[in-house]
């Protein structure tokens, strides 16, 4: 199959590398033409704009920011429907906003276009090493041809009709940025009770207070970096879609309102451009503490 993938981001670019390496034609799109660089050495087609990367292939994945920015690609000038053609399935990897997605993919289906939301998880060394897990809606048809693609990436999850790929998303962001905006407070509880860290650590790592975000995150916190590959930004971002899709449910909730007032917080003590676990650092500042731990502490994203 011809493969299209536009946006070559943190995670783009990696997810974009692992179809390259395994075998596909693929041609590859990025408003910054250095991010695609590798994948040309490494035998990728260059677009120069959505819209060439959109024409003649079977399948076009994008791996976007933020909605405002797959709508952008999408009916923008230049953009994937001047030049995306009749049978092609469009793969939408962006956590996004179910609205839109709709919206974009009504437009595409009277173009001949089958649409799959399908948003990944698994952060950046995931991606790298072909290890993410997908979340995709659409129709049986569409999930059959997009799935042996999507399995290079991953595991793949059918969660439902469109749409329900970005629920299921911003249903796992939303247990992941509670245990973020949690697990300094208790790495802190811990520490000023004088547990030290690297037993508390292990102890939360065997117990039910295990998570991603103690096994995957904490050292982040750790190091002291907290983890520039993910924005807050982007986090209040996910968090904003996670309250549209609250609203539309008629669901109330509470903590993840409160969630969200503490990235928002990080984000104005710190910059949004500053990594996700800032939120940790918020109690650190708080008590006049940190939760460094002396070790070797791998960068996940250049794993």
């Amino acid at each position: 199959m011809r493969i299209g993938f536009i946006g070559l981001g943190n995670m783009g670019s990696n997810m974009a590398m692992v179809l390259l390496r395994s075998g596909l034609d693929l041609k590859v799109h990025d408003i910054e033409r250095a991010r695609a660089d590798s994948h040309v050495d490494a035998g990728a087609h260059w677009a120069e704009t959505p819209a060439e990367c959109a024409r003649d292939v079977d399948l076009l994945i994008t791996s976007l920011p933020t909605p405002n920015v797959v709508d952008k690609v999408m009916r923008g000038d230049t953009g994937v429907f001047e030049g995306i053609g009749s049978g092609t399935l469009w793969v939408d990897t962006t956590t996004n906003d179910a609205d839109l997605v709709a919206e974009l993919a009504e437009i595409a289906a009277n173009m001949g276009v089958k649409t799959v939301d399908s948003p990944v998880t698994g952060a950046v060394d995931g991606a790298r090493r072909g290890e993410l897990t997908l979340f995709a809606g659409g129709d049986t048809d569409a999930l059959d041809t997009a799935e042996p693609i999507l399995s290079r990436m991953g595991r793949v999850i059918r969660c439902g009709e469109l749409g329900t790929g970005n629920a299921v998303k911003l249903v796992t962001n939303y247990l992941w940025f509670t245990h973020a905006a949690v697990i300094g407070e208790g790495l802190m509880l811990g520490r000023r009770a004088g547990v030290p860290l690297d037993v508390l650590w292990d102890a939360i790592k065997d117990s039910v207070g295990d998570s991603f975000v103690a096994r995957h995150d904490a050292p982040s916190i750790f190091a002291g970096h907290y983890d520039p590959s993910f924005s807050l930004d982007l986090c209040l971002k996910d968090l904003r879609l996670c309250a549209a899709l609250a609203e539309r449910g008629g669901v109330p909730i509470p903590i993840g309102s409160r969630v969200h007032e503490r990235f928002a917080a990080a984000a104005e003590a710190y910059g949004g451009g500053s990594g996700e676990l800032h939120v940790a650092k918020l109690i650190e500042d708080a008590v006049g503490d940190d939760l460094r731990l002396e070790g070797d502490w791998p960068l996940h994203w250049e794993a």
